[in-house]
């Protein structure tokens, strides 16, 4: 049944993406997968778990369909750095205000073996791209 399998072909198909993007210059990986490039590097203060962050992304799937975006909204999202996907939580980290990141999140550090909604499949790997505007203290 190829239902049952798709889940297995899509992780398979992410996991190869991952496996070359990693070999790409100026893509660095984190000890739990996290890929991300700098597209521009910010000066301001970087967010710890407990801060507020005022960003704007855009989420896309690997065939660069986008799923969300503040910037289409043209309204920046404020919330918790620890109230987010981990990938999230942990790039979020890694940037200062004023910096824009290209996130590669492994499913395991997205929504896994779930998905979310009827955009984002099961073992999906995301790609967003963040623009920290602002860290709060809570």
């Amino acid at each position: 049944n190829f239902t049952d399998l798709a889940p297995i072909i899509i992780e398979e198909k992410e996991e190869e993406f991952l496996t070359e993007n990693a070999k790409r210059e100026g893509v660095k990986q984190t000890t739990s997968g996290l890929q991300y490039e700098i597209v521009k590097l910010g000066e301001g203060e970087k967010p710890i778990a407990s801060n507020k962050v005022k960003v704007h992304y855009e989420g896309r799937l690997l065939d660069n369909t986008v799923f969300d975006s503040s910037i289409a909204r043209q309204q920046p999202a404020e919330f918790m750095v620890s109230q987010v996907i981990s990938g999230w939580t942990e790039g979020l980290q890694l940037m200062k205000e004023g910096s824009i990141y290209r996130l590669y999140i492994p499913a395991n550090l997205a929504y896994g073996q779930i998905g979310s909604g009827d955009a984002i499949e099961p073992n999906s790997t995301l790609i967003f791209d963040v623009e920290l505007l602002e860290v709060s203290p809570k």
